[in-house]
Formats: C-alpha cells, structure tokens, sequence
C-alpha cells in the first residue's frame, strides 16, 4: 500500500531518482551502520560515512579489514579505506572503492555538525512541541 501521496512506489522512478540524485542526497544515501557498542552509547542506527570515520568491511572479498576512511567518492557510490588497495601491472597502488552499506562504523570523527546530528537522530529522548510540566 501507497504510504505517501507524494513519494511515487514505482521501481522504474525510484532507480531513476536514485542513480540520478545530486550530491547533497547522495551523503545521506551514503550510510552506514553503526557498531552495536556505538548503537547502545548514541541510540542511533545509522549515520552519512564521513573521511575520517574507522570503519570495519563487513561483506565481500575484503571482509572483517579494519581501517580510516581516506575518500567518499559519491560520484562513484564508493567510499575508499585505507590499506584496502591493489598493485596496477605498472606498480603502482590504487585504493578499492567498497559501498558503504558493506562496512560498520566503529569509530565516528566528531565535530559540532556530527553531535548536534547524533542528539537529532537519537531515540531515546522524547521529542516534540510540549513538555510533560506543560501537559500537567
């Protein structure tokens, strides 16, 4: 069932707008979860990849390395950690792009923006216009 009047369910249209969306909209589709000691401490599932996060690869040829996230290549849908390279016939060494929903963060590089996103996005506090003094 059609949950917005607004938001097509169409497959055709939500590939479109998915391959085709602007940069800005491509952060946020650029997201992965979190580890479930950061989950616990944040109350957060999951946040946009940013350079310096830690992140562990979750799936794939490069499963369970560990390492800084060094690119987010959003042209490319691809985010590039360090230590996960490979060598060219020429010698020389080019970093592998991996999809973001493949890996877990397991450290977040904080600043203002990151905070004030994390206390947005947190569950466990109770949001809205009133108080419970205001009500009672």
């Amino acid at each position: 069932m059609k949950q917005k009047a607004t938001v097509s369910s169409s497959r055709r249209k939500s590939r479109k707008s998915y391959f085709t969306a602007p940069s800005h909209i491509r952060r946020k589709l650029m997201s992965a979860p979190l580890s479930k000691d950061l989950r616990a401490k944040y109350n957060v599932r999951s946040l946009p990849v940013r350079r310096d996060d830690e992140v562990i690869i979750c799936r794939g040829h490069y499963h369970d390395r560990e390492g800084k996230v060094t690119q987010v290549y959003r042209k490319k849908w691809r985010i590039h950690i360090e230590r996960v390279t490979r060598d060219k016939a020429n010698g020389q060494t080019v970093p592998i792009g991996i999809h973001p929903s493949k890996v877990m963060i397991t450290k977040i590089k904080m600043d203002k923006d990151r905070k004030a996103l994390l206390d947005r996005k947190n569950r466990a506090t109770k949001k809205g216009k009133y108080t419970e003094k205001d009500t009672a």
